[in-house]
């Protein structure tokens, strides 16, 4: 009997995002997926700007971005006139809290090999043609049942994550209801091909009496995208794929070769009524399921192996329940959302809506937040941010996104904080010199697991003893507005860059200590490991 810390069912982007963040925290697992080959189609190939600040923290952004695009150009065409031109959402420039504004293309096949290149050097694979074919719990952990090549093995695992998509082996063993809808009157065809005959420089609509039919570059290939209605009788996709595109363009020197991949996609909209047995998880799709319109399955399914994996090295590293135990609120939460905008934009589609094709930053994932949860602490009142005359008026508070902004160490060298952030620790923040001692105590008291910085003015130095590594000039102030903070101000961002707590006037130590006391137990010291 092999005995690990996590068996991850399915190497999908939601898996192999959980199986970096768990490898990169050295948690014992095995990732496994019954497919025999990998997935090689374009599918889900948006990826929202807020997982792309995932993907820089998991050390993956360079190559995404080298093997995509941002959003092209479309064209609708009737014959050879240009009725209506433009893109799904207008390119906007970076600002000091948003480095990756806008939704970046990716084919999905692509998203994994990037993903699965990463898990290799940080010393780990995914098994394929390995089927989970049963499982156990106990108090303890679970015993699981792997098949591959006609053998079957047993694996003892402290926890299980499903991670096997809208099928879910591990949801339907644990009888999990799944409910939504499945409408088999809205259908699509999606297919990767190669075609002659057209640039890439835009993508082609051609309206025709049943629909219409889409031709888009696919990012980093030489391949296109054809969206079309699916074939009404048997026939070959490619010889239909054929037709359709020369009697919608009315050209017949557009040419639909090779056809890579396909899929008919239907309609369905489901959310699993919960997403944690004892000690088994559903993430991504084997816990929703998002129609394709506004990007949101793959990326929320991301969110959901970041956002689980610090808290299952933190367990296995002894920590209570309490961080397990907020998974399913903050995740079931953000799929509802995501869930929400997927379904308002198909209605959107279906009545023929001027704006279908529109996407605004309610896709980009950066607004979803986990406020009012167990892991959300805000002391902070209306009357303490009107302190400082420079705080907004929607100013972030516990349970949002950590915005970045550019900071300066005290040599003198220019950092933005999401560098700061990179890594499974967690970061204090504390705004003003006088809070040096502060800092300082806290880096003392929590060890590696915890990187604490002064937060200064121009002009101000940091007191006491903390070294001046850990020691940041807020040069043009952009860390304070974004944060809302004034001096006394103490920010405590998660390890997966969101706000755990904000204290605000006098027992700021105390309060941080009661927080990580209430998440990990006993403080831990420099000598300790990093607790998820």
């Amino acid at each position: 009997m092999t005995d690990i810390d996590v068996l991850v069912v399915g190497a999908g982007p939601t898996g192999l995002t959980l199986a970096c963040e768990l490898a990169v925290r050295g948690v014992r697992f095995r990732i496994v997926d019954r497919a025999e080959i990998f997935f090689g189609g374009s599918r889900a190939d948006g990826i929202q700007p807020r997982t792309m600040e995932v993907f820089a923290d998991l050390g993956v952004l360079d190559p995404i971005l080298a093997g995509g695009h941002p959003d092209v150009l479309m064209r609708a065409y009737r014959g050879d006139e240009v009725v209506w031109e433009g893109q799904m959402s207008e390119p906007v420039e970076p600002t000091p809290s948003v480095p990756y504004p806008n939704i970046w293309f990716v084919p999905q096949f692509r998203t994994e090999e990037v993903l699965r290149e990463r898990l290799a050097e940080l010393g780990a694979r995914v098994e394929l043609s390995t089927e989970l074919t049963g499982f156990t719990q106990d108090a303890d952990g679970v015993t699981a049942t792997l098949t591959a090549g006609g053998k079957s093995e047993t694996v003892r695992a402290r926890y299980l994550v499903g991670a096997d998509g809208g099928g879910s082996t591990v949801r339907k063993r644990l009888g999990i209801p799944f409910p939504g809808e499945t409408d088999e009157t809205t259908t699509m065809l999606f297919a990767d091909a190669r075609i002659d005959g057209i640039g890439r420089d835009h993508g082609r609509i051609w309206q025709t009496g049943d629909g219409s039919v889409a031709v888009t570059p696919l990012a980093g290939t030489e391949l296109f995208v054809v969206v079309a209605p699916p074939p009404a009788e048997a026939e070959s996709i490619p010889g239909y794929l054929r037709r359709r595109v020369t009697e919608a363009s009315g050209r017949d020197d557009i040419r639909v070769g090779e056809v890579t991949w396909h899929t008919t996609w239907r309609a369905n909209t489901r959310l699993a009524e919960r997403f944690r047995d004892g000690r088994v998880f559903l993430a991504g799709d084997a816990g929703h399921v998002h129609p394709p319109t506004g990007g949101q399955g793959m990326n929320t399914g991301i969110q959901d192996g970041y956002n689980l994996a610090w808290k299952i090295a933190a367990s296995v590293a002894g920590a209570p329940d309490v961080l397990l135990e907020s998974y399913e609120p903050e995740r079931m939460a953000a799929a509802r959302t995501a869930l929400d905008i997927s379904t308002a934009l198909l209605e959107k589609h279906r009545r023929g809506d001027d704006d279908a094709h529109v996407r605004g930053p309610e896709v980009h994932g950066l607004t979803l937040n986990y406020r009012g949860g167990p892991l959300s602490w805000d002391d902070r009142g209306r009357d303490d941010r009107a302190r400082d005359d420079r705080a907004e008026a929607d100013t972030v508070t516990a349970g949002d996104r950590a915005p970045d902004a550019p900071v300066t160490t005290a040599d003198g060298r220019p950092i933005r904080l999401f560098e700061l952030f990179h890594g499974p620790h967690w970061t204090l923040l504390a705004f003003g010199a006088t809070e040096a001692d502060s800092a300082l105590a806290l880096s003392e008291r929590f060890g590696p697991a915890l990187h604490a910085y002064t937060v200064i003015r121009p002009g101000e130095s940091g007191e006491s003893g903390q070294v001046a590594d850990h020691v940041l000039t807020d040069r043009l102030g952009h860390l304070r507005t974004g944060y809302g903070a004034h001096d006394g101000t103490l920010v405590l961002v998660r390890p997966d860059g969101y706000l755990g707590l904000v204290a605000a006037g006098p027992g700021g130590v105390e309060r941080v200590s009661e927080y990580w006391t209430t998440l990990y137990g006993a403080p831990v010291t420099k000598t300790a490991t990093i607790p998820g």
